[in-house]
């Protein structure tokens, strides 16, 4: 059986700068435009009194948008640089393949990557690896918490003790403690 290929949805720009999605009847923005694309719906977008097919730019805005948001970016000015001088360079005609293959191989990859993350971590794989590095740097954070207090504590009690007296049994205890967190770090990595 073929597969049914389905239009995209037409989405219309007047001159007021409203978009319009004609498969909802609705207004959107360039917002929706791009969970529409994250959602990977299709549309096309046409300059409503000229009829000109203007989802290039148009997906150009939301990509400068993306840009404009704090910590969203994702094209080094490097890029972006040399983007603009193969504008009228005999290479123009082979940068749109070149970075079309480019995409759809880090797509590709992309999604090896997180079957492997899926694989190793199951099926919330991101979400636990997260969780599994955050509780590691919790624990981190509570081994270095224990040495902080012992060197503020080790010269008080120095002073405080009379000579010959020993501190082994709180020694000892530090010892078993980074001894069972170095079996547990030993467990978590393997």
């Amino acid at each position: 059986m073929a597969e049914e290929t389905k239009e995209p949805v037409t989405i219309k720009k007047y001159a007021n700068r409203r978009l319009y999605n004609t498969g909802t009847s609705t207004y959107v923005t360039l917002e929706d435009l791009a969970v529409m694309v994250k959602d990977g719906q299709d549309f096309v977008v046409f300059d409503a009194k000229t009829g000109d097919d203007i989802t290039r730019s148009v997906l150009a805005q939301i990509i400068f948008e993306q840009e404009n948001k704090e910590g969203q970016s994702l094209l080094p000015i490097t890029f972006l640089r040399q983007i603009i001088r193969f504008y009228g360079d005999s290479m123009q005609m082979l940068v749109p393949r070149y970075l079309e293959a480019s995409i759809e191989s880090l797509t590709k990859e992309q999604g090896k990557f997180r079957d492997q993350i899926t694989q190793a971590f199951g099926v919330g794989g991101f979400g636990q690896m997260e969780d599994q590095v955050r509780r590691n740097m919790e624990m981190f954070e509570k081994t270095f918490a224990m040495f902080v207090p012992f060197a503020r504590g080790q010269n008080k009690a120095a002073a405080d003790k009379p000579q010959g007296a020993s501190g082994g049994g709180e020694m000892d205890d530090l010892k078993r403690q980074l001894d069972e967190m170095q079996k547990r770090l030993d467990k978590l990595s393997s």
